[in-house]
């Protein structure tokens, strides 16, 4: 696999990861009606999927490659 098509990959896989982690902050407000508990799995929720789009970028920015949003 040639460096190009990998990092088109990797790129993919991150602005997936970054729309999962809006989508799940988007569900932070949701969950507010719903009460504590649902705030917290909400928030848990969103965390490790910032966490997971940060790692990416920092895989790509390791790679030279710039994400701009």
């Amino acid at each position: 696999m040639n460096p190009s098509v990998a990092h088109a990959e990797l790129i993919a896989t991150f602005k997936r990861a970054q729309a999962d982690a809006d989508h799940k902050f988007g569900l932070i407000k949701a969950a507010a009606q719903k009460g504590p508990k649902a705030i917290q799995a909400a928030t848990e929720a969103a965390a490790k999927a910032a966490k997971r789009r940060d790692s990416y970028a920092k895989k790509l920015a390791a790679l030279g490659v710039s994400i701009e949003d």
